[in-house]
């Protein structure tokens, strides 16, 4: 492994997932391992489970590369000031340094839809992309990334704009869609709403859509009508790997 290799580790709600990273290439070098999360996703119980991951990928790698890891909270100076499918316990605390201490290594500690995002901008969907990009990915939630002539900008939370009197992912992320049993065109009228909104806020150049539903694409795209292109992402489940692991390096 070379010096072009870095580390990514991605924490979700239901997996620890984690590989080395071509940073050239954009892609996967080594086997991509996945651990479930914990029950209850407490802190020491993810600090614990991501240091077995870690040993693992060490395992395949040729002395200590660099360490990125995406988390699904808002991140600000290493601390999580939220908590998304994951213990409460998490929000306030330092949570750079509090892996650092577990992987005992330094690292870099972002929000997962940011890391995301940064993926698609580096190796994906908006490489080479001018202006501004927002990947939204379309899940549990609606998470966001702004992007602005390659500069990422953090946390931007945009699932949770209030739109007709609603915290805008409870009626279009993807869960939304199998919890009240929607049909793709009555989804898909309401994604016309949100992105119709986002748009007007903040004019942006390009919608990239992440998230496992993308691999529907032709099932809801063609029902939008928006001035903006809006594209797939192309790295899915691996996007949050790829760019936390970019990022580790930048």
């Amino acid at each position: 492994m070379t010096t072009g290799h870095a580390i990514g580790i991605d924490i979700g709600g239901t997996g620890i997932k984690g590989a080395v990273v071509d940073l050239e290439a954009g892609t996967l070098v080594s086997d991509r391992i996945k651990i479930a999360t914990p029950d209850g996703g407490k802190p020491d119980d993810i600090l614990e489970t991501t240091r077995e991951l870690l040993d693992r990928i060490d395992g395949v790698a040729e002395g200590k590369l660099p360490v990125g890891v995406c988390f699904p909270a808002i991140v600000k100076q290493g601390r999580t000031l939220s908590a998304a499918n994951v213990s409460k316990k998490w929000i306030g605390l330092p949570a750079e340094e509090l892996f650092e201490e577990a992987l005992e290594r330094d690292i870099h500690f972002v929000n997962d839809a940011d890391a995301a995002g940064y993926a698609e901008i580096r190796f994906g969907a908006a490489a080479g992309q001018d202006g501004l990009v927002i990947l939204t990915t379309l899940g549990t939630g609606i998470g966001s990334a702004l992007i602005h002539d390659g500069v990422l900008i953090p946390n931007s939370e945009l699932g949770h704009l209030e739109i007709d009197g609603f915290d805008a992912e409870s009626r279009a992320a993807y869960s939304a869609m199998e919890r009240e049993d929607l049909s793709w065109k009555e989804w898909a009228e309401r994604l016309q709403r949100y992105y119709s909104h986002v748009e007007f806020l903040f004019s942006p150049d390009l919608f990239v859509v992440g998230g496992g539903v993308s691999k529907h694409w032709d099932q809801f795209a063609p029902m939008l009508d928006l001035r903006t292109p809006i594209v797939p992402a192309q790295h899915r489940n691996n996007a949050g790997i790829l760019g936390a692991a970019a990022l580790a390096v930048r």
